[in-house]
């Protein structure tokens, strides 16, 4: 058995003296593990980093079988982020999510060229990228099953004022058919429910949306590994999130209203 792709390292880790099993997101395989022999030495060690992209050929006698990986560099994306704390955490968030929900051996090409995309954004963009990332999370979600209706109101069929999202339903909901309940809603920005985004409506997005739109899909990707991966928590994106609130905190401090003397 054997195939060759391109594909982002997820994770790594020591096995034996020399090797290590990496996890590996690959365009047309999905997420795939494999051992690399020599994987401590210095040659390999530098082109293992997760996020990475890499050329992959796996080998095994049999399908079900771990396999072995060999790797050659295709761009060296994890290095482009050592500078930037902020966009480390984004992209290590991102690859721990892959390397957590997505099933095994199983293709996700949309996906893989979303997630190339945000890794340029995180590189080149740094104002962008964490609208994109919740952008990106929203996809991840419709990949694995998850994904939310933001196309008319729950409650009452309405296509305009949606606003909130059940949390039991992952649908929308209008602010008029929420106002009673809109404690116990989570808010909907705008920008998650728009196919796509030009530069006058990504500058209309305020860091407040882009943590609401976060505290979104986290909530439902919680609520995803949760039931189908119980005890895993999700350190990487936590970690990220702690990063962009004190990020966003000058910001948000000079336009909340406590500040608006006119």
């Amino acid at each position: 058995m054997q195939w060759t792709d391109s594909g982002l390292i997820l994770s790594v880790r020591k096995h034996g003296e020399n090797s290590v099993i990496i996890h590996a997101f690959s365009r047309e395989k999905g997420r795939y593990a494999g051992l690399v022999r020599g994987g401590v030495g210095r040659r390999l060690r530098g082109i293992l980093q997760p996020g990475n992209e890499v050329e992959l050929t796996w080998r095994s006698r049999l399908a079900d079988q771990l396999g072995a990986f060999t790797v050659e560099a295709r761009k060296s994306r994890a290095s482009l982020l050592f500078d930037t704390p902020d966009a480390l955490a984004g992209g290590s968030s991102a690859l721990a999510l892959l390397d957590i929900v997505l099933p095994e051996r199983e293709a996700h090409a949309t996906l893989y060229e979303a997630t190339l995309l945000l890794f340029d954004a995180l590189a080149e963009a740094p104002d962008i990228w964490p609208l994109l990332l919740a952008r990106w999370e929203l996809g991840l979600l419709g990949e694995i099953g998850y994904g939310l209706d933001f196309s008319a109101c729950a409650a009452t069929g309405a296509t305009s004022g949606l606003v909130y999202v059940s949390p039991k339903s992952g649908r929308a909901v209008s602010r008029e058919a929420g106002a009673p309940y809109h404690d116990k809603l989570l808010p909907l920005p705008g920008f998650l429910r728009t196919r796509t985004l030009d530069d006058d409506a990504v500058e209309e997005v305020s860091p407040t949306d882009i943590l609401n739109g976060l505290a979104l899909t986290g909530y439902f990707i919680e609520k995803f590994i949760g039931e189908h991966h119980p005890g895993v928590h999700l350190s990487a994106r936590g970690r990220m999130m702690a990063t962009l609130k004190r990020r966003f905190a000058p910001e948000m401090r000079e336009k909340s209203p406590e500040n608006d003397l006119s």
